[in-house]
């Protein structure tokens, strides 16, 4: 979710190392150094695609198209399960929160172990374990036993693997293609994962409507083989590993002390956080549109490409960017928010279509400018666990989302979640913009003030209030 900002970094001395061995394939570290990434990475190749230049990253990349489109479609195929057992909004929000606790839980414990370990080890084991759960998921489904608690329960057991998973992949991007390619690489991962979003919720409809919702998870299931396969071929010795963390006490500490010194990382984070509570959630708004509009598994999936082709054009536009500022990342914020609003204003589905394709390309761009800042702020020994806190914000925000917005679709209708999304996220993007100006001593820029003013009296002007 990023820009460059580390070149506001404050470089802290740097602890000297005292071993030369080797941890799981890495270089190791006894002590970990605090010195960030370079402020300014080495000048990125021209090109929307420059980073599939790369061999590793074009084979992750590969397995990641068919990852993501397998995981778009088990996620449309879980939400609809879950609302015909249950009928209930609320009850797809708690397995979406369910999915998402694991991290509160081990989620920087994830980031310690990305610091340590080999990374393509990590993701071959995490990878393997989402499999075997979408593959019992569907055993469930197609031998027609399946009730509320396996999916609860299930979703658990992913989001524990997840939280292992999220920290070391978004690290492992930056051992792939290095500082000066990274933005590139994070907006085309980002490009791949809404492709998924594209396509999967379509292959879902197929798949529920001809053969039945358990084979939308067995798809799922099948394609963990290409990304285990992908990872399998990757080169070691093409990788840009930096030095593994050696085991020592106060290392999570540490890495929480410096996002809290430098407001390049816990500002950006604690953003990142507010917006994550409502746009990882996104789903359970759109099931709740479903059910107020009455439609079914196709129109579902219909609101989902419209976010989804936003999304992805709101990726490819970010890849086109050599770098950003945190100005732009709290002008993608308003305009997250503006959106958001502009949405829940829409009075059919063809509106609503077109509002979220508007949303999505807002929501992207805002979530590749703070991951890319964030992970270019953090040093190299330290990018695991600051990537690990990251996680457990984002997706934390997002575990304790999903039971608010299922309520809040629940009582006030699906519009409502867009309204407190669009009311919150621009209330934040103003304090934060304010609290980075104070801290870095950079006057807010006076059309950035004028930003959110401009945006509302837009929208109270489609709206008519």
């Amino acid at each position: 979710m990023t820009t460059a900002t580390a070149q506001a970094t404050q470089h802290p001395p740097t602890t000297p190392t005292t071993t030369a061995s080797r941890t799981a394939g890495y270089p190791s570290a006894a002590s970990e150094s605090r010195t960030p990434s370079p402020s300014c990475p080495v000048p990125q190749a021209a090109g929307m695609f420059a980073s599939l230049r790369t061999r590793n990253f074009r084979i992750f990349a590969s397995g990641q198209v068919v990852s993501n489109t397998g995981a778009w479609t088990q996620r449309v195929a879980q939400d609809w399960l879950v609302l015909t057992l249950t009928g209930s909004a609320a009850a797809v929000g708690i397995v979406t929160a369910l999915q998402f606790v694991p991290t509160l839980i081990f989620g920087m414990h994830g980031g310690l172990v990305a610091d340590r370990f080999d990374k393509r080890r990590i993701l071959l084991t995490t990878q393997t374990s989402l499999g075997l759960c979408s593959a019992l998921l569907a055993a469930l489904c197609l031998t027609g036993v399946v009730q509320f608690w396996h999916i609860a329960v299930i979703a658990f057991a992913g989001g524990t693997a997840a939280a292992f998973d999220n920290p070391t992949r978004q690290a492992f991007v930056h051992e792939m293609v290095g500082p000066g390619q990274l933005r590139n690489a994070v907006s085309l991962n980002s490009a791949v994962f809404n492709l998924g979003a594209l396509v999967g919720p379509a292959v879902s409809a197929v798949l529920i409507s001809a053969v039945g919702i358990g084979w939308s998870f067995a798809a799922n299931a099948a394609s963990f083989a290409v990304v285990v396969t992908a990872l399998a071929v990757i080169r070691g010795a093409e990788l840009h590993r930096s030095l593994a963390l050696a085991r020592g006490r106060g290392q999570m500490r540490s890495a929480l002390a410096e996002i809290r010194r430098r407001p390049e990382l816990c500002w950006p984070i604690a953003l990142a956080g507010i917006c994550g509570f409502f746009t990882s959630n996104f789903p359970v708004t759109l099931t709740a549109f479903a059910k107020d509009f009455s439609l079914g598994p196709g129109g579902y999936g219909f609101l989902t490409c419209a976010l989804a082709v936003g999304s992805l054009a709101g990726a490819l536009y970010s890849a086109r960017r050599p770098g950003a500022r945190l100005r732009n990342l709290m002008e993608l914020a308003l305009a997250l928010a503006a959106a958001q609003l502009l949405a829940a204003s829409m009075p059919g589905l063809v509106t609503l279509a077109i509002a979220l394709t508007m949303t999505g390309a807002a929501c992207v761009p805002f979530g590749i400018a703070a991951n890319t800042s964030i992970q270019l702020a953090a040093g190299d020994t330290m990018r695991g666990r600051v990537m690990g806190v990251y996680m457990l914000v984002v997706i934390g925000a997002a575990a304790a989302g999903g039971p608010v917005i299922g309520f809040l679709a629940q009582w006030g209708g699906a519009r409502a979640g867009l309204i407190a999304g669009g009311l919150v996220v621009s209330i934040a993007a103003v304090y934060v913009c304010h609290r980075i100006a104070l801290a870095t001593h950079v006057a807010v820029q006076p059309q950035l003030r004028g930003e959110l003013t401009r945006l509302c009296g837009r929208w109270a002007t489609t709206t008519g209030r």
